[in-house]
Parts: structure tokens; sequence; C-alpha cells
């Protein structure tokens, strides 16, 4: 019998040898992954491959990749439980982690021209920042928000802040139902960044507390922010430029955070990636 006979008699074996062999094996691209510390550049490239792989980067590798970069904050997200589930998908979550959103205007938060998104160099989320976005009635609620990524936009103008975070289970939160309770509408103009779901303006909703701009380092009423229904946030301020004064304070008060802290992410390999994406992050953001 020829070879050509024997694979028309079982192509079924085959097909399953060949899934199951060389880079798609999901072992096999463990251990790869593993090797190189989880370079989010090589992922992102490997989830543009084709469709088998980018189904196992969804499934299994894109959380693997947020485990390993920051296990204090995914840990608390899933209750301590290494196979939770994330709202949104675990893709969605590394992109909130290492890709900064950028700006466009909306009703509420004015621009003379957009921020496009790029993958940050380095970010720092924190769960004591997040209770500085949450109201009194909403603060048993569990949120982490990174520092704000500057963005400068002109010189008669004071720099721009980005920021994004997250919600643990977002469906039960005091958060939520008070959204609901309220019967606040979606935002007709926004979409999350992250995940494409519909959002909420916490501005509209009159959810914003004093103290996110304080957290942030703006004014009452020169910051905006939206919630989307999986619970990733994302919003825009104005910075105020620190005196030395408080830029001393605000160093004190980081080292009494340090313990709340989600993690500090390096940023080298998303600088790579950036030049690969020549620091517009349109080819970027496809391959979450």
């Amino acid at each position: 019998m020829s070879a050509a006979q024997r694979r028309r008699l079982n192509p079924l074996s085959q097909e399953t040898e060949s899934d199951d062999s060389g880079i798609l094996n999901e072992c096999v691209l463990l251990l790869v992954f593993e090797s190189i510390k989880w370079d989010l550049q090589v992922l992102c490239l490997t989830a543009s491959v084709n469709r088998k792989l980018r189904a196992i980067a969804k499934r299994l590798l894109w959380r693997k990749l947020c485990v390993y970069r920051a296990p204090r904050m995914v840990s608390a997200l899933v209750n301590g439980s290494p196979s939770g589930r994330i709202g949104g998908g675990w893709d969605a979550l590394a992109k909130l982690m290492f890709f900064c959103c950028g700006c466009e205007s909306t009703r509420n938060f004015k621009l003379s021209r957009s921020s496009p998104g790029h993958f940050a160099g380095a970010s720092r989320f924190s769960k004591t920042s997040g209770r500085s976005f949450l109201t009194k009635k909403c603060r048993a609620d569990l949120l982490f928000v990174s520092d704000p990524c500057e963005h400068p936009v002109g010189d008669k103008e004071d720099d721009l802040g980005i920021y994004r975070g997250v919600f643990r289970g977002f469906l039960r939160s005091n958060t939520r139902a008070c959204l609901i309770g309220r019967q606040v509408a979606f935002d007709d103009r926004v979409r999350c960044p992250y995940c494409g779901t519909r959002v909420w303006s916490m501005t509209a909703a009159r959810l914003v507390p004093k103290s996110a701009a304080r957290r942030l380092g703006s004014r009452d009423g020169r910051l905006e922010y939206f919630v989307c229904v999986n619970g990733h946030l994302h919003g825009t301020c104005w910075l105020v430029p620190l005196s030395s004064e408080e830029e001393n304070c605000e160093e004190v008060e980081e080292e009494e955070d340090e313990d709340e802290d989600g993690g500090d992410f390096n940023g080298e390999a998303y600088k790579k990636h950036e030049k690969v994406t020549n620091g517009t992050g349109s080819r970027s953001s496809l391959m979450f």
C-alpha cells in the first residue's frame, strides 16, 4: 500500500497528530513562553498567525500572561482561583493592563485634538487608587486603577492624563447596582476600548467622587471616566503641574500604598512592539 493510500484511509488520525504537534501543541507553547518570560510582543505576533493560534491564545495564553505579569492583582480579581473567569475575557484584561487606549473628545471632556492609543511603557495598578474612584455607598467594591499615562498636548495647556482600571465581579458590584437603580442610560457614542461593549459615563451618572480628582492630580470637574458592562474602566483628566512639596507628599503616599499594589509592569517588550507598529497601536489592538 502506498503512502498516499494510507493517508486516504486514515485522514482523522493524521489530522489529530498534526494538530497536536509543533506550534499548535499547548504544552510546547507554554514551555516556549515560560522560557521567554511571556514576552508580549511574541504573544501578539503568535495570536495573529492563524485562527487556531488565536483561539489558543484567547483561551489559555492571555490568562497565563496576566498571571505571570501581575499575580497579586489577578489573584484578587478571581478570588484566588487560578482558573477563574474574568468579565470580557483574559485577552481584554491583558490589553487593559498593557495598552493605553488614547482619547477623543466626549460630551463632558473636550480636546483640541485626539490622542492615539499606544502600548504603555510601564503601568502601576493599585486598589488604593481604585477606592478613590468609588462613592461611599460603593466602597465595598474592589477596583484596581492605573496611574495616569501623561500625554503632552501643547505649551498653553495642561498635560492630558489617561488612566484605566478593572472591577472584581462587576456583575455583583454595588457600583453596577447603583447605575441600574438610577436607571442611568448607556453612552450612545463611546464603547469600551478593551472589550467593545457599551459603557456608562460616571460623570453623567454623577458618581465621580472628589477623591478621584485628588488621586489623579487633577481638579474636580476636569476629568471623566466610563465603566463598561464587563467592569473595565477608562478615563481622562487634565493634570495639574505639581510643586516640589506636592511631589514629595506623593512619594510618601506611594510608599504607604506599596502593599496594596496590583503590580508594576516592565515595559521594555512593549516598547519593542510599539516600534513594529510605528507607535500607532492600530495593528497591535487587533492582535489581542
